[in-house]
C-alpha cells in the first residue's frame, strides 16, 4: 500500500493527534515484529475464526518453523509482556501501537490485504471503569480529529460462566434453522456459532434477527459490570446504542464488545474492541484481565472526508525563489538555506527552467510568496517580495532576517 506525499501528511497529522491523546492518558507506545509464530494466533485469535482460517499470511522458515506476517495486534502485545516481564509491573498496564498488519481478503473499500491500526490494551484492571476509559480514549480521539459521524454501539457477551447457557441457547435456535444458512454458518454452527451473528449474508442477518440475546443470559457479575459501564458512559455524555448482534471477530473476547461505526461504506466499522480477561493466561502468562480496541486508520481517515475535517496540506512553501538569470542561482540557494535555517520552508530553482516555467511551479507548490532574482536585484542586494494571496509587492533587502520578519 503505497501511501504518496498529497496523502500522507494526513497521516502525520492523525498520527500526531493520535500519540498525543494516548500520552494524556497515561499510555506508552508498545513496538513489535511484523511476524510472529503462527501458534501465537492459532492459540490466542483461535483456530474457528476466519483469521486465522482464511486470511493469515503463514509461511515457513528455514528452520522450519511456522511463521505468519500479523494479522491483529492484541496477541501481539500480550505475547511481548510475557516474555518482557511486564505482568510484573505496577498495574494498570497501558499500551498503545501504531502499525501495520495483514490479512488476505478481498480488496474493497475500506478493507486492503495491507492496513494500518492504532491500539490501546490496557491490563490489570477488572472494573468497568477500564472499559469506559479505553471507550472514552477513542471517543477523545474523534473528538480531536473532529469526526463526528461515527456511532458507538455496545454489547456484552458474557464471561465463561454465564456464556455457555446463551451458547446452547444458540445451537438449539440456529440447529432448527440450519438449512437456510450459508455454508460457512453451518461450520460456525459446531464450532463457534456466536460468530452466525455476525455474518453479513443476508439470509443468516435474517435468520439471526430473532435469534437469543446476549444480554438476556448475562450472570450477575456480567449483568453489574454492563450495567456500571453504560453508567460511566451516560456519566460522561456519551452516546451509545446497545446492540445484541455485535458479538467481534475474535475468540478471545468476554464481557464487554463495542464497536464505533459510521457511514462510510460497506466496512462501517472505524473502531472495535472489547474487554479479554482470559487471554493472558491462555498464552502461558498470569491471570491477567485486558480490555483494548483497534482502529483502522483507512477507514479514519474516510470518515474525516466524509465529516470534511480533513485539514490542508502544510507542506506548501512559505517561500519559492526564482532566478532570472545563470548568476542569480547560487544566490537563491543561499538565501534559501538561510531562511530554512530561521524555520521558514524555502524552496528555489534546481531545474534550470525559464522564468515562466519556475512561476508556474511555484503556483503549483502553492507558495505563500515569491521573490525573483536577477542581475538588478542582485546588483542592488533588493528585490521585491510578492504575497501570492494578495499580490501585493514589498521591497525588501535579500537578507534571511529581513524576509523572514515579513513572511512569517
Amino acid at each position: 500500500m503505497d501511501i504518496l506525499p498529497d496523502k500522507s501528511y494526513v497521516w502525520q497529522y492523525i498520527e500526531k493527534n493520535i500519540r498525543e491523546v494516548a500520552a494524556l492518558s497515561g499510555y506508552g507506545e508498545i513496538r513489535f515484529p511484523t511476524f510472529e509464530v503462527t501458534e501465537l494466533f492459532d492459540r490466542g485469535v483461535g483456530d474457528t475464526t476466519d483469521i486465522v482460517q482464511k486470511e493469515m499470511y503463514t509461511f515457513t522458515d528455514k528452520d522450519g518453523r511456522s511463521l505468519s506476517l500479523r494479522p491483529e495486534g492484541t496477541a501481539c502485545v500480550v505475547r511481548s509482556i510475557i516474555e518482557n516481564g511486564l505482568c510484573a509491573q505496577a498495574m494498570p498496564l497501558k499500551l498503545y501501537y501504531l502499525s501495520n498488519f495483514f490479512r488476505y481478503e478481498k480488496p474493497q473499500a475500506g478493507r486492503s490485504r495491507e492496513f494500518f491500526q492504532f491500539g490501546v490494551e490496557t491490563f490489570g484492571a477488572d472494573s468497568s471503569l477500564a472499559d469506559a476509559e479505553v471507550i472514552l480514549l477513542a471517543s477523545d480521539v474523534f473528538k480531536r480529529l473532529g469526526v463526528k459521524s461515527v456511532v458507538l454501539k455496545l454489547n456484552s457477551i458474557g464471561c465463561n460462566e454465564c456464556r455457555g447457557d446463551f451458547r446452547s441457547a444458540l445451537k438449539a435456535y440456529f440447529t432448527d434453522k440450519k438449512e437456510g444458512l450459508c455454508d460457512t454458518c453451518k461450520g460456525r454452527l459446531e464450532t463457534n456459532p456466536l460468530r452466525i451473528l455476525d455474518c453479513k449474508c443476508p439470509q443468516c442477518k435474517e435468520i439471526a434477527a430473532d435469534a437469543p440475546k446476549t444480554v438476556d443470559y448475562l450472570c450477575d457479575n456480567c449483568k453489574a459490570h454492563f450495567e456500571g459501564l453504560k453508567g460511566l458512559l451516560d456519566k460522561a455524555g456519551i452516546k451509545y446504542e446497545v446492540d445484541p448482534f455485535i458479538v467481534r471477530g475474535l475468540d478471545y473476547y468476554t464481557g464487554t464488545v463495542f464497536e464505533f461505526v459510521s457511514d462510510i461504506g460497506a466496512q462501517s466499522t472505524v473502531c472495535g474492541g472489547g474487554r479479554y480477561d482470559t487471554l493472558v493466561s491462555s498464552l502461558g502468562g498470569p491471570k491477567l484481565s485486558g480490555v483494548g480496541f483497534g482502529m483502522g486508520i483507512t477507514r479514519l481517515i474516510a470518515a474525516m472526508e466524509m465529516d470534511g475535517v480533513i485539514p490542508e496540506d502544510p507542506s506548501a512553501p512559505d517561500i519559492f525563489i526564482a532566478s532570472a538569470c545563470a548568476s542569480a542561482r547560487e544566490r537563491a540557494y543561499l538565501l534559501t538555506r538561510e531562511l530554512r535555517a530561521l524555520g521558514c520552508k524555502a524552496e528555489c530553482e534546481l531545474c534550470g527552467r525559464s522564468l515562466k516555467a519556475q512561476m508556474k511551479y511555484a503556483d503549483k507548490k502553492g507558495a505563500a510568496f515569491n521573490i525573483v532574482l536577477g542581475d538588478d536585484e542582485l546588483e542592488q542586494n533588493k528585490a521585491k517580495l510578492k504575497n501570492m494571496r494578495d499580490g501585493e509587492s514589498t521591497e525588501v533587502a535579500l537578507s534571511a532576517d529581513e524576509i523572514y520578519k515579513i513572511i512569517r
